[in-house]
């Protein structure tokens, strides 16, 4: 009877130790966040699945479960660089976490005329490079697909269905103190910072910067169907830095 009590306690303190080290891992050094939505095509797919780096611009409430740690700002503070894509809470509903890019950073003046993006008035530099195609419930819709310049020489691609969608002409926005401007690179298809139910973000509200994919699957084998999941995984996708 003393060791069944004994072997159920060490099973009881395995499994308690074996939480703790999944929960630092996840709180301090590497979150999974898959993608919903198709906001971030052509660089983050529906479907796509991957590690968040926790400790890429410090801590914050929002960087444990639940944000149940009462503290504000950032602990052990970093800044993102224009053009990271940043997994945030968005801020008006902190329940809710989004993943964009990174264009805007504190002081910066940001406007969208035409489709072109300009940082402190002067115009993003963008090289076409073709059209794709994307399907969805009753039709195909084309997009340009860009190749997009940033300021510091960082370079992504972007798509665009028009240049003359509801956000490609846009206010110019002073991102305040603190605050970063974020869009997705699906520029005609993404809630960001030019919509009032986004606006600019706060540095609490990130949680950390996407740095590798180590799934994704293009949503073709439902999760019972496992006889078709080794042919709806993309094993080209797999492995690959997020840039």
């Amino acid at each position: 009877m003393t060791k069944k009590k004994e072997s159920k306690g060490e099973l009881f303190k395995t499994i308690i130790i074996a939480g703790a080290i999944a929960l630092g891992f996840r709180s301090f050094l590497f979150e999974p966040f898959n993608i919903p939505s198709g906001s971030m095509v052509p660089t983050l797919l529906v479907g796509d699945y991957l590690f968040v780096s926790k400790y890429s611009y410090g801590y914050s409430r929002y960087s444990f479960p639940l944000g149940i740690l009462p503290f504000g700002g950032r602990i052990a503070e970093d800044v993102p660089e224009r053009g990271d894509v940043v997994v945030f809470r968005q801020p008006t509903d902190v329940s809710i976490s989004f993943i964009k890019r990174v264009v805007g950073l504190p002081g910066d003046r940001i406007q969208v005329k035409n489709g072109i993006l300009h940082i402190n008035g002067e115009q993003v530099k963008r090289t076409y490079l073709g059209n794709t195609k994307a399907r969805n419930a009753s039709s195909v819709i084309d997009f340009k697909v860009y190749e997009e310049l940033l300021p510091n020489g960082t370079k992504h691609y972007i798509q665009e269905r028009s240049d003359n969608d509801s956000f490609d002409n846009t206010v110019e926005f002073t991102v305040l103190e603190d605050h970063y401007f974020m869009m997705g690179d699906n520029r005609d298809n993404s809630r960001d910072s030019r919509t009032s139910s986004v606006g600019m973000v706060p540095a609490e509200n990130l949680i950390g910067k996407a740095q590798i994919l180590f799934y994704s699957h293009d949503g073709s084998a439902r999760i019972w169907e496992f006889w078709k999941w080794p042919f709806a995984i993309r094993y080209g996708r797999l492995g690959d830095t997020i840039i």
